[in-house]
């Protein structure tokens, strides 16, 4: 990874969960939610979690009131742009509207020092296929004005998921990045699945620290 670390994906792909266990595992010091198009299951929801792992989290809220979303994200967010001592890991609302938050750093960002990574579950309606998944793509690289450099394979169905799900996901994935010239970066493993060789990218354990796929 990267200093920065960008994360989209659909609803459903766990990209929040992704993101907190990366933060978590890279002792990262920010987190930023941008994600103010889903209300529910954000990284916010884990302020106290990642409070007492030293990561500061910036998001929409009032301090001390979290249901009080804001259309408006800290100014505190451009601080791993111009500090290189930060490394930070972005959660970026999958959706085009979400993705244009991004827009607002576009004077500051150095692509060098950004990995812009895709989280993909093909067990989600939306993209269950390697076309949807393209397009999803293209959408949020227009939307974010940012260039994917890494595909996430996050393919599950909770606790009933099997090696053989994560492998389905992955075939859907190579195809992708056949297309796209985007390479699988990681793999992630629902937490009752041992470690398996196969897998494309680094292979890490999902520890589950939301109620839902994020």
């Amino acid at each position: 990874m990267r200093r920065i670390t960008v994360l989209s994906g659909h609803y459903g792909s766990g990209k929040s969960e992704i993101a907190l266990n990366l933060a978590i595992e890279h002792r990262v010091d920010m987190v930023i939610d941008l994600d103010v198009v889903n209300p529910y299951f954000r990284v916010r929801s884990q302020r106290a979690l990642l409070k007492r792992h030293n990561i500061h989290c910036v998001e929409s809220t009032i301090q001390d009131a979290p249901g009080s979303d804001l259309p408006y994200i800290s100014g505190e967010a451009t601080r791993p742009f111009y500090n290189e001592d930060i490394h930070a890991i972005y959660d970026l609302a999958g959706t085009d509207s979400g993705a244009k938050l991004m827009r607002q750093y576009d004077a500051m960002i150095d692509p060098d020092i950004i990995d812009f990574y895709l989280v993909i579950n093909i067990y989600r309606p939306d993209t269950q296929t390697v076309a949807a998944i393209v397009h999803l793509k293209e959408m949020l690289e227009a939307g974010a004005q940012l260039r994917f450099n890494g595909l996430i394979n996050n393919s599950n169905m909770l606790e009933h998921t099997t090696h053989d799900d994560v492998l389905s996901g992955q075939n859907v994935l190579r195809d992708v990045s056949k297309r796209t010239g985007v390479p699988i970066v990681m793999t992630y493993l629902s937490p009752h699945l041992k470690f398996k060789a196969g897998y494309d990218g680094t292979v890490k354990q999902l520890t589950r620290y939301l109620n839902v796929r994020g």
